[in-house]
């Protein structure tokens, strides 16, 4: 008997679409079960399962094909209803050529770009702010877009949970948070740990939902997508479900859920079959046709895919960055439009607050975030003064709370936005790490560039101005050079920085512009000409030595140049500006022509951008062999920057550093 209000739609998934969704939920459990027979070939090496989870696919039943999914790596059925067929999924388990991320991601990180579904990163919750930030976009553009992030109830410990809720409440964004609440977080039972458990979660904005019934989740997330389109902000679905087998192909429930506890597991398939057969959908004899099938079909697929190729190893460095634009000069890896800004005086924080005028506009998918930077008060160093009027609602004020800044960022710019965002300080960058790192660096490579992070972010950089101390005088930019995927860009002239921050408005990949707070309040005259945006600058010719440096350091480097002249000793000094890309070419050249080599920087000795300028430059045989002397490192010894100004310029670099570090090279 067929029951009235599954046929007229007005709750659960429609009498017309029931038989299939029961199809797909059978398509992801076969899809599971061939992943672990797969695996136990050898023929992939590890698999996290879905069953028990079916069923929560029940809301991609609702989505239109521009909604956004940010998923979790137990919605197999998910990425099957929005169109990662059994044979990428296949691909994913497998890590073919023809994967979604050429075999760069793990198993189960799903990610479709057809289907709008965001890549998955391992570190746990770090879909949430991404998601978000999608979701304003949508708000930013006017649509009715929706987001869905979905997420283990276990990982909504996770702060950036809290974070991307509390950004998504604060400004009604269109956002469901589709929580998975399988009672463990791997061997750990969360019954008494979760924000839900706690009563962390706002009543009014949670819906619990039986996770195992997908007439339930249907019927959940119908309300909620509506509340999101109609302005409403988010919802959180906490989905109650059972996780049918172990964490991962790794692990052993057995071994910490009693027999009695696995015995009493809801499958949602069975539960949905018998729903459907005392309906009358189902026919005697159907579902275990309806197996058999899918279990050849499966079958076939897997076995097709494994005969398919890897991905050439030769080829493991694409889509690290953007292709260089076909007439762009060499050092440009990922580089935007080739700019040159004409010679101006000012100072640099004139300079970045002229360049973001000017982004906002030519680029109206240019956003600005960050703290305090609305008017009237513009940042704290007011980089952003004034632009109020013209950025309109593209400039906003953040919370504190730099993963949120960076992780929404993430979003923007995955949905099609121009986010350029400022941290106060880069000694700050420690809570958005995980965002940086896991996220923004890697999307565009372990996508295979099916996703790109055009995010910029720029923050104050360095010491040399007395009181900042431990937390507001860092220079750590080999922190942020050791990850692939990021141009880093350190300026040290009002030219150069408006012409980074022009450039990186059209550049296709996340570019980091350091700022030297030593600097930025000095006036410049006009320079005699404009100067490339990308690329060393020569800041003194000379044929004794070359002395590399950025930042702060050029005025070291030009202070002990003049002081060196007087004795007779002339320098190459380089102004190299753009750490990544390097422009190595120049440094290069510069050595073969004076045989000497100082590189000097504020940043501390071991592990140093610096120190690993020098180990490669060594490496090369022209290069080594074109030394007269052992190269040398002006930097910080291994300590960190105190208070004191008397103490801090004990411990920093000097121009007389310089000096002697050149004498010895000439000894």
């Amino acid at each position: 008997m067929t029951n009235p209000t599954k046929e007229n739609g007005t709750s659960g998934i429609p009498a017309q679409r029931r038989t299939a969704f029961l199809e797909l939920m059978l398509l992801s459990r076969e899809c599971d079960r061939r992943s672990g027979i797969v695996l136990r070939q050898g023929e992939a090496w590890f698999h996290i399962s879905s069953a028990g989870h079916e069923a929560l696919a029940a809301l991609c039943e609702l989505l239109e094909p521009d909604d956004l999914i940010f998923p979790h790596y137990r919605d197999r059925a998910l990425m099957l209803a929005r169109g990662m067929d059994a044979e990428a999924q296949a691909r994913d388990l497998m890590a073919k050529e023809k994967s979604h991320s050429a075999g760069r991601n793990m198993s189960a990180h799903f990610g479709h770009r057809p289907g709008n579904v965001f890549s998955i990163a391992s570190p746990t919750g770090s879909q949430c702010l991404p998601a978000v930030g999608a979701a304003w976009a949508a708000r930013l553009r006017g649509t009715d877009q929706a987001v869905v992030c979905s997420i283990g109830d276990a990982s909504t410990r996770q702060g950036e949970f809290f974070e991307a809720l509390a950004f998504a409440v604060e400004r009604a964004l269109p956002v469901v948070f589709l929580v998975a609440d399988n009672g463990y977080g791997i061997s750990t039972p969360t019954d008494t740990m979760s924000p839900h458990a706690l009563g962390l979660l706002p009543p009014a904005r949670t819906t619990v939902v039986d996770g195992a019934d997908p007439d339930a989740v249907h019927t959940a997330s119908a309300a909620a997508l509506a509340a999101a389109r109609a302005g409403e902000g988010p919802t959180v679905l906490w989905c109650r479900l059972d996780r049918l087998e172990s964490h991962t192909s790794s692990d052993d429930h057995r071994v910490y859920r009693s027999a009695a506890d696995l015995a009493a597991l809801r499958d949602p398939i069975d539960l949905f079959a018998d729903r459907l057969t005392a309906e009358g959908a189902l026919e005697d004899g159907r579902l275990q046709d309806i197996r058999a099938r899918l279990a050849r079909d499966v079958e076939d697929i897997y076995d097709r895919v494994a005969t398919e190729p890897i991905a050439d190893p030769g080829h493991i460095t694409d889509h690290l960055y953007a292709p260089r634009p076909a007439t762009g000069p060499g050092p440009d890896a990922g580089a935007g439009q080739e700019v040159s800004v004409a010679p101006c005086g000012g100072t640099m924080v004139a300079a970045v607050n002229r360049a973001l005028a000017t982004g906002l506009a030519r680029h109206r998918e240019l956003v600005l975030f960050g703290e305090d930077i609305d008017d009237p008060k513009g940042g704290v160093f007011g980089f952003t003064k004034g632009l109020g009027p013209a950025a309109g609602p593209r400039m906003t004020n953040a919370p504190l709370a730099e993963a949120t800044i960076v992780g929404a960022a993430v979003g923007l710019a995955a949905a099609g936005m121009r986010p350029v965002v400022e941290l106060q300080f880069v000694d700050f960058a420690g809570p958005a790490w995980n965002q940086i790192a896991a996220q923004l660096t890697t999307l565009r490579w372990r996508t295979a560039s099916a996703w790109q992070c055009p995010v910029v972010i720029y923050a104050p950089w360095g010491g040399y101005l007395p009181g900042g101390g431990i937390w507001h005088s860092q220079s750590n930019e080999s922190l942020f050079t050791h990850l692939p995927g990021l141009r880093v860009v350190v300026p040290s002239t009002p030219e150069d920085t408006e012409a980074a921050f022009l450039e990186s408005f059209t550049a296709d990949d996340p570019t980091l512009i350091l700022l030297p707070k030593h600097l930025m309040r000095r006036r410049h005259e006009p320079a005699a000409r404009p100067a490339p945006a990308h690329g060393a600058r020569t800041l003194r010719t000379g044929t004794d030595v070359t002395i590399a440096t950025w930042g702060n350091g050029t005025e070291l480097a030009t202070e002990a140049a003049d002081t060196l002249a007087a004795d007779g000793i002339t320098a190459d000094v380089l102004d190299l500006r753009w750490l990544v890309p390097l422009d190595r070419a120049a440094v290069a050249d510069s050595l073969r022509s004076t045989g000497r080599l100082v590189v000097v920087q504020e940043d501390n000795r071991t592990s140093s951008y610096g120190a690993g300028l020098i180990s490669e430059l060594l490496c090369a045989d022209d290069d080594f062999y074109s030394l007269l002397a052992p190269p040398r490192l002006v930097t910080r010894d291994d300590v960190h920057v105190p208070f004191h100004p008397d103490l801090e310029r004990a411990v920093l670099p000097t121009a007389h550093d310089v000096v002697a570090a050149v004498r010895s090279t000439l000894a």
